[in-house]
């Protein structure tokens, strides 16, 4: 079932859930994981390779999973970008090309493919796919964490072929989420392995700021020296309200990255409520490690009437197409 089902079909969904969104740890559901997202009750779930079989596995699990808090319009999230970011690959799924081969091409190139990876996804009861990337390439500096998953060096051509592939996933009833604000481009290390520390990015700011009307965003979890020199983007009040919500005016739900990352230290309790007191709407945990995600639920409370209110309007956004 897609986000874009009937409201009929939505009788489950609920007011407030946890302000989480957690993995797990296989194809199919543990009974520790089932009593574990039930009692929980998660905004919504992530898939990785390590819980991808074929079609129907998939789509058991994604059923699963809605089962478990009773929500059958409980979002499930992937990362599929195309290129090296593609949870689903050959032999079994379609091989898409990177943010940086689409770019070289019209921008209706890329819509179509997003289109593609959008029905794919559809199919299999995922409706979220984490991208596009709208990070800024600077030649020399960007590591190559992001590398080709950026669109190119020009805000201007980034922010045409992000919203492209935005359209893209909605045209097949897909809801993108717009990453990583505000801005990975500029970051000469891996986040996954360590906090990045940058200066402003402002080229993509630029780019954000085009593509601010989006429904969803992640974070980034870069130490950005000129708007916080003490605490990455995903932890800092400043970044969060004055430079996402306020210079680049993205109002939508807003993601962490995942908090399981090095770039981030501390107990998962304490990264869990930095992140939703700093202004995230939810916390992204991923490994599906449970004292890992029993910390973070633990720590993450309810989603606020404000966040419920952005979620609804992510999905009349993508009703509206």
């Amino acid at each position: 079932m897609s986000i874009a089902s009937s409201s009929a079909e939505r009788t489950g969904s609920r007011e407030a859930p946890l302000a989480a969104v957690f993995g797990c740890a296989g194809p199919a559901l543990t009974a520790r994981e089932r009593d574990f997202f039930r009692d929980a009750d998660p905004f919504g779930f992530i898939l990785f390779e390590r819980n991808l079989g074929d079609a129907a596995a998939i789509r058991r699990l994604t059923c699963e999973l809605r089962e478990a808090v009773g929500d059958g319009a409980a979002p499930v999230l992937i990362d599929q970008e195309g290129g090296r970011v593609a949870r689903l690959g050959p032999p079994d799924w379609p091989a898409f090309p990177s943010a940086a081969r689409l770019a070289e091409g019209p921008v209706g190139a890329t819509r179509a493919t997003a289109r593609a990876i959008g029905g794919m996804l559809a199919g299999l009861g995922i409706d979220v796919n984490c991208a596009p990337v709208a990070d800024v390439h600077a030649p020399g500096l960007t590591h190559e964490v992001i590398g080709e998953r950026a669109f190119s060096s020009d805000p201007a051509i980034v922010a045409a072929h992000a919203r492209a592939y935005a359209e893209g996933l909605r045209d097949a009833g897909v809801l993108p989420v717009l990453k990583h604000l505000p801005g990975h481009g500029r970051a000469a290390a891996d986040s996954h392995e360590t906090l990045p520390d940058t200066d402003a990015d402002e080229p993509s700011v630029a780019a954000f700021s085009a593509l601010a009307d989006l429904p969803v965003g992640m974070t980034a979890h870069v130490l950005y020296r000129d708007w916080d020199a003490r605490l990455p983007a995903t932890l800092s009040p400043a970044v969060i309200g004055e430079v996402v919500r306020g210079r680049i005016g993205f109002d939508g739900l807003l993601l962490t990255d995942d908090l399981s990352m090095r770039a981030l230290d501390g107990p998962f309790g304490a990264r869990t409520r930095g992140a939703l007191d700093a202004g995230c709407d939810i916390a992204l945990h991923c490994n599906a490690d449970a004292a890992e995600m029993a910390e973070v639920a633990a720590a993450a409370g309810r989603m606020t009437a404000l966040a419920a209110g952005r979620w609804r309007r992510a999905r009349n956004w993508l009703e509206a197409s």
